[in-house]
């Protein structure tokens, strides 16, 4: 198993900072997705470089006693050169397709799914919305953008079926607006 872990409730928006941290409910979040993780049996982690990821990497690093690899490759989708508005942007590539989306986005798409294929088991990956439903999408085969919707520590499950790593279970999805 590979385990994809949506960061905690954040501080602020997009809108509001570049790189925000965890709010009082997004630590207590992390924290219990650790205990989680133990259970399910994760045994190292990589994180996203962004703030968020790596707060909420931080209480499993302590209860597993080590330390999460920073990995480009799993962080939050870049805004392209040019965009003035990035949530409008957002909230219109999140209603699309990868193949409407871009040549570059495509590119990151693809980057991200290798790295995470050729992670050994039981590593547990702390990412974002977009990246998850990145990642799900081009194992399963599904060009949406949004394929669910990941709540915040929610826990994703990969599994090798047949030397092919798939979707084993989707994590809890979000009632709430992620933009």
């Amino acid at each position: 198993m590979i385990f994809l872990i949506r960061h905690g409730e954040a501080a602020a928006s997009w809108g509001d900072h570049p790189d925000p941290g965890l709010s009082d409910l997004g630590k207590g979040q992390a924290e219990a997705v650790s205990g989680i993780l133990e259970k399910l049996g994760a045994t190292s982690a990589i994180s996203s470089p962004m703030q968020r990821c790596r707060e909420t990497a931080r209480p499993f690093e302590a209860r597993a006693g080590l330390t999460a690899k920073v990995v480009p490759d799993v962080s939050e989708i870049a805004t392209p050169e040019g965009v003035e508005d990035r949530v409008a942007w957002l909230r219109g590539l999140m209603a699309g397709t990868w193949s409407e989306a871009g040549p570059d986005l495509v590119a990151w798409r693809f980057r991200m799914a290798e790295t995470v294929t050729n992670l050994a088991d039981g590593v547990a990956v702390f990412s974002h919305f977009v990246a998850i439903n990145a990642l799900v999408g081009a194992l399963e085969g599904d060009d949406r953008v949004t394929v669910f919707r990941p709540g915040h520590c929610s826990v994703t499950r990969l599994e090798r079926r047949g030397g092919v790593l798939r979707v084993a279970e989707y994590g809890s999805e979000s009632a709430t607006r992620v933009l």
